[in-house]
């Protein structure tokens, strides 16, 4: 076990000198967070949860979900400062669990993030065709819609076309990408906060009573069980924190950046969710925002003299989502990168360019699968294979925290988490939980996947890994 953390240890210095191992520090660190949290989440879930299970009491949702959250992310914040690696979930598995856990959330996180990469690129062109439409110009349906499902056309371009942008930016570098994204981000965040300060005049208290609605009768149809289950709604408004740990081998003293990183992500959420909750339950009766876009439906409320407010979120929605799409993405190629370098997948994975400092090939091709998805899947079906991968990292990560506190006591953690195992068994208990209210098909689907990966472990990953262990081992030991 030691041999293999501190080998692990070794590989992220490596990583550091291959990669630009001081592109971002902690505000770009927490821009590249809130660029995957705020993203579709803000836009949807907010109304839904509302109308359908927590009526004004969502805020109180959004708060549970936060503290949820938080929990997982102040385990993450312990194990990227200690292991400040590209591999995030990946990484800490290999070290607290060893080689057949790590293959195995590995292999669910390429699930994730593709999956969750292509459903933000077909939200994005969903978004982008409506406001294409708003200035004149009309995307026919036959390349805007996929040939599967309802509405099919021949393929979803504006999805293509997003998932091919982005992809040119990673090839070009982490410091580029970082800058457009941090641009994107205060964009973002500008126009929602010109939506809470201008809606905030709007706002009819009466709308806010009653705060917790009565109970209708079954669990989750409002009352106290109605905010629990608007929790687990916008809990996955929150998921995508975790791409701020992939960033570890790019960030500079990425063990104080990067848990700054982690930990801001999460409180600025909350904190613009629950702000713009209170402003849109304000504006609108909650049973009236059971609709796809909930805050345009407030500012229409608001009247005609607000219609540059409705076109202003309109272009914040479109830029921001290109953000998430982007991030995602980066998450994706440095956990395949690190699968490589540990010998999990073939090494032309681990390349990188000596020109761009980035892994071209890994980057090319996560943009290929990722265009091949969003131009020809639905949106209902890619969502619903994203969930149940993050919260199955989540519960590793919090496990990962007491095994390697109890395997590894002295090592040096620049970052604790207080009272670890009320924390950590916290973060477990809230992912289990939210996994088991999942449906059956989606843990089919990922059983599928997952049986996919073990006969790659068994007939590739395994030989290869123990092989580059080894030889990695005798270098560290000879050096």
């Amino acid at each position: 076990m030691a041999d293999r953390f501190e080998t692990i240890l070794a590989q992220a210095k490596r990583d550091r000198k291959r990669l630009d191992g001081a592109a971002m520090g902690a505000f770009s660190l927490t821009t590249l967070g809130i660029a995957s949290v705020v993203g579709a989440g803000i836009f949807v879930t907010t109304g839904t949860a509302a109308a359908q299970y927590a009526g004004p009491a969502v805020v109180i949702s959004f708060v549970l979900a936060g503290l949820a959250a938080a929990f997982t992310a102040i385990c993450y914040a312990e194990l990227a400062a200690m292991i400040p690696i590209a591999g995030s979930t990946y990484s800490y598995a290999y070290a607290a669990f060893g080689v057949f856990l790590a293959w195995f959330i590995g292999w669910d996180l390429l699930l994730e993030y593709l999956f969750a990469a292509s459903t933000v690129a077909v939200g994005w062109a969903g978004y982008g065709v409506s406001f294409l439409e708003t200035i004149g110009i009309d995307v026919p349906n036959d390349i805007s819609s996929p040939p599967f499902g309802s509405g099919s056309g021949i393929l979803n371009l504006p999805a293509l076309v997003v998932v091919a942008a982005t992809t040119a930016l990673l090839v070009v570098g982490t410091r580029q990408s970082a800058g457009v994204n941090n641009a994107i981000v205060a964009l973002k965040i500008v126009v929602l906060l010109l939506f809470v300060a201008v809606g905030a005049f709007a706002v009819d208290s009466s709308n806010w009573t009653p705060f917790v609605p009565a109970n209708e009768g079954s669990f989750g149809d409002f009352g106290a069980s109605g905010i629990i289950r608007g929790a687990g709604v916008v809990f996955f408004a929150y998921v995508g924190f975790d791409a701020v740990s992939t960033a570890a081998g790019e960030a500079r003293h990425p063990q104080r950046t990067v848990p700054v990183g982690l930990l801001g992500t999460v409180l600025i959420s909350t904190a613009l969710y629950v702000a713009i909750g209170l402003v849109l339950i304000g504006i609108v009766p909650y049973e009236q925002l059971n609709v796809a876009d909930p805050l345009s439906e407030a500012v229409k409320a608001e009247g005609p003299g607000a219609a540059w407010l409705d076109e202003a979120l309109s272009v914040a929605a479109v830029i921001g989502l290109f953000s998430t799409v982007l991030v995602t993405f980066y998450g994706q190629t440095r956990i395949l990168m690190r699968m490589s370098a540990d010998g999990m997948l073939p090494p032309a994975f681990d390349r990188v360019s000596p020109r761009f400092k980035t892994p071209v090939f890994t980057t090319i091709l996560c943009g290929a699968a990722g265009g091949v998805v969003a131009a020809l899947v639905p949106i209902d079906v890619l969502g619903e294979l994203v969930s149940i991968g993050t919260l199955l990292a989540f519960v590793i990560v919090c496990a990962g925290v007491l095994v390697l506190r109890r395997t590894h006591p002295d090592v040096e953690r620049p970052f604790r988490v207080p009272h670890v195992h009320v924390v950590a068994g916290l973060g477990l208990v809230s992912a289990l939980g939210l996994m088991v209210t999942l449906p059956i098909d989606t843990w089919i689907r990922l059983a599928v996947w997952l049986v996919i990966g073990l006969t790659i472990f068994f007939t590739y990953a395994r030989a290869h890994t123990n092989e580059k262990f080894a030889r990695l081992a005798e270098e560290e030991a000879a050096a």
